[in-house]
């Protein structure tokens, strides 16, 4: 994989991010062009992403070109998987087209030790083929269970819930399986716990506004064990998590605030411990002719009330 191709992908691919953000397909038509010439590769789509850019492209615009070309680039990646076997096949008929003929060639013993060699090659490819598939997406055991089959089918709909999975080549109904099976071996059985596990992995993974998770499970990033066994916390999205850390902080600063300001007193009785060790501030919320607002924190259980 090249530096500089991997480098020009990243720079059409942030282009066309902008792009749809800001619902103006304008020069798009340049960039698919340009994308066009580029030499791909599965490793490009993983490490880029370039697919999802040129999916949210294909869904802003209303130009036809431009659609169609997009739905071409997007069908031809989605092809790569099956490239190393096709280019294998083409440079053995190459060489078997260039391999001098020799006057053995016509005997009935070389054309038989052609014929062997040449199941003997085809098999090793299909041997390899079949393996970096395996190495890729290992088989999950099947099930005849129908609790089982219907959950490794809603897990493998959730997967494709973009079109994440076209550009990337991802194989959902395995991985969904895989999943699944990971999540049963923790269970063992297809209990409420089993049941509601399944479920908040597929709520998640369908969640539009959390593409991130999604695209981690189908490039491999996060393997089918992990994603079995994520917390919500964990599984949440970029700007959730951003907002209940900003919430924590909010928490432990108002704390300090009460712990640190305030005048200590007994005066006041707090509604869940009871407790009278408590802290009161006063604030004038309202209007100049209006009472003032008294803040109480009870430094013994942290609860925090206002007493008006």
């Amino acid at each position: 994989m090249g530096k500089r191709e991997e480098e020009e992908i990243i720079r059409i691919a942030k282009k066309m991010d902008k792009m749809a953000q800001k619902k103006n397909g304008s020069g798009a038509l340049d960039l698919l062009k340009e994308l066009r010439s580029v030499p791909m590769t599965l490793e490009l789509l993983q490490s880029t992403r370039i697919g999802m850019s040129v999916n949210a492209i294909r869904k802003q615009s209303t130009d036809e070109e431009v659609t169609s070309l997009a739905k071409s680039l997007i069908k031809s990646w989605k092809k790569l998987l099956d490239e190393p076997a096709s280019g294998d096949k083409s440079s053995d008929d190459k060489r078997k087209d260039t391999a001098p003929v020799s006057p053995s060639q016509g005997s009935p013993e070389a054309k038989e030790e052609s014929s062997s060699s040449n199941s003997s090659s085809k098999s090793e490819h299909a041997d390899v083929s079949t393996n970096s598939l395996i190495n890729t997406f290992p088989r999950a055991p099947g099930t005849a269970d129908s609790i089982r089959i219907k959950c490794r089918e809603m897990l493998s709909n959730a997967l494709q819930a973009g079109d994440d999975y076209i550009a990337i080549g991802a194989d959902c109904d395995e991985l969904g399986a895989q999943i699944e099976e990971c999540i049963f071996q923790e269970f063992k059985n297809t209990d409420m716990k089993y049941k509601n596990r399944v479920r908040s992995r597929i709520s998640n993974l369908k969640d539009m506004k959390n593409p991130n998770l999604r695209r981690t499970v189908l490039c491999g990033s996060v393997t089918p064990e992990r994603m079995a066994k994520m917390t919500a916390e964990e599984m949440a999205s970029d700007e959730l998590k951003e907002m209940r850390k900003n919430l924590t902080k909010e928490a432990v600063r108002d704390h300090q605030m009460a712990t640190t300001g305030g005048t200590q007193t007994d005066l006041f009785t707090c509604g869940k411990c009871k407790g009278k060790c408590c802290t009161y501030t006063q604030v004038q919320t309202r209007s100049a002719d209006e009472p003032m607002t008294t803040f109480v924190f009870c430094n013994e259980c942290g609860n925090r009330w206002k007493f008006c």
